[in-house]
């Protein structure tokens, strides 16, 4: 039987505002509704409405809101997205102190915060309660990324000032190798500046945190998670994915292109030409998911008369498109995409082959685990760096569909049936929630345990038997929650 919170299992949900950080967090959450925690979401106004089907769905004694807003931030701010993480830190923090100290005790055992978030650690220790992170990323990318923000690894040879030159991660599972370009940009900028060390400090904060829940599934990242447990010292990291509607159970017949980077990438006008014209030269039938074009960011379009030219097999969507409901479509047969964790996840899940073309941040990554550790898709492009050729990825795309890499499409079927199975009652998946449920559970009984301590101890009870009455339990309690 699947564990079930006691009284007194209140957790805050704290996701980073962005929609592919917030919905993956809200699966999170329905999964711990039906456990029979109690969960307050802290969201924004502009999130809120994501937040609806679970509040439709559920009592306002189970599940809790706390909306805040999204402090601004210029445009011009260098660094913006990380500018914004420390003004909802500066904006935030006194608002949540302030909720916590409204109530008598906690009003919850532990804050399960985006890794974005990573000064919550400090936090949860000035109101007394328990950090877990929530990565909406792979644990292969978190463990880049803690090797950087902890060791703090230069290019192999420092002096060279060539940005293809490699960095190396020995103490990695493979020792993969990257050219420093596609390192994250704020670390190459360096040590001693200020968004640098604040960034680093968010990373720090994260590897000392309680525990870490990944969206992610043991078959596809066991050594990184393993790995990951040696680095934090502990064994509370947790692979709960993947965190996904139930699929269709439909045969496949594999015959449509899916394209689409995400909801924050944005491919420039060469990119956009290349992929337009592989797509149309190829024959394929697709559905192409671009945003909006935006001039000053050289983000590009088709070009005019595409869509009258590939109409008839073609499909051009601008703006948010429904990618859970396209990829589980039986006609969808492989994914163009900019490996977001989000994407990679939600393609392997549905069984299609991924063709890679990242873009940014730990996407290279996601990359690389995807065609060389999983064996599950084909590179494609790398950023602006290399931008295919578009008769070599018009024979990529209609290989994609027509056998060329029926390798790739039996692996990416096996980790779809292993995702799958992952999260059945008995799976690697539901054993890890499991698991996570019955730690939060010690958490709340040792938080009891030490309510209880208190209020004996201020009782007129001699003080021989103030300290016996709760003290095995505070004890046990204790230990178990270490």
């Amino acid at each position: 039987m699947p564990s079930t919170a006691v009284n007194g299992s209140h957790v805050l949900v704290y996701p980073y505002p962005s929609s592919g950080h917030v919905i993956p967090f809200l699966d999170l959450t329905r999964r711990l509704l039906t456990r029979g925690f109690t969960v307050t979401v802290l969201v924004t106004p502009q999130e809120l409405p994501l937040l609806q089907p679970l509040i439709s769905t559920h009592s306002s004694s189970s599940l809790k809101t706390l909306v805040v807003p999204v402090p601004e931030v210029p445009a011009s701010t260098p660094f913006r997205h990380i500018a914004r993480i420390k003004a909802m830190r500066d904006h935030h923090e006194p608002a949540l102190i302030q909720w916590f100290q409204s109530h008598a005790t906690p009003p919850v055992v532990a804050i399960l915060s985006d890794f974005f978030l990573g000064w919550t650690q400090d936090l949860s220790g000035r109101v007394g309660v328990k950090r877990i992170v929530f990565s909406p990323s792979g644990a292969c990318g978190q463990s880049i990324s803690f090797t950087l923000w902890k060791y703090l690894p230069k290019k192999d040879n420092p002096n060279d000032n060539d940005d293809s030159s490699p960095i190396s991660f020995p103490n990695l599972p493979n020792s993969p190798t990257y050219p420093w370009w596609q390192i994250l940009p704020i670390y190459r900028n360096g040590v001693g500046d200020p968004i640098w060390e604040f960034y680093r400090s968010i990373n720090v904060d994260n590897m000392a945190s309680w525990g870490i829940v990944f969206n992610s599934f043991a078959e596809l990242e066991n050594r990184y998670l393993d790995h990951l447990k040696r680095e934090v010292g502990h064994d509370r990291v947790w692979a709960v994915g993947p965190l996904l509607p139930d699929p269709e159970d439909d045969a496949a017949d594999n015959s449509v292109v899916y394209v689409c980077f995400g909801n924050r990438a944005t491919p420039t006008s060469a990119q956009t030409e290349a992929l337009t014209t592989a797509l149309e030269q190829s024959r394929v039938h697709f559905i192409l998911c671009l945003r909006e074009p935006d001039p000053e960011k050289n983000a590009g379009d088709v070009s005019e008369g595409f869509e009258g030219r590939v109409g008839d097999r073609g499909l051009v969507i601008r703006g948010w498109a429904p990618q859970l409901a396209i990829l589980s479509h039986r006609a969808v047969g492989a994914f163009l995409t900019h490996c977001g964790w989000n994407s990679v996840v939600e393609g392997l899940a549905a069984g299609v082959v991924l063709l890679t073309w990242p873009m940014g941040a730990e996407q290279y990554t996601n990359a690389e685990l995807v065609v060389e550790q999983a064996g599950a898709g084909v590179r494609i492009g790398e950023g602006t760096r290399t931008i295919p050729d578009p008769a070599e990825l018009a024979r990529l795309l209609v290989g994609s569909l027509e056998g060329s890499n029926e390798a790739e499409r039996v692996r990416a079927k096996e980790l779809s049936r292993a995702a799958m199975e992952g999260v059945v009652q008995g799976g690697s998946s539901d054993m890890d929630l499991d698991d996570l449920v019955k730690r939060l559970n010690e958490l709340s009984t040792w938080s009891s345990a030490e309510r209880a301590f208190e209020l004996v101890s201020n009782s007129d009870m001699g003080s021989h038997e103030a300290e016996r009455i709760p003290t095995k339990e505070l004890s046990h309690a204790r230990r178990r929650s270490m």
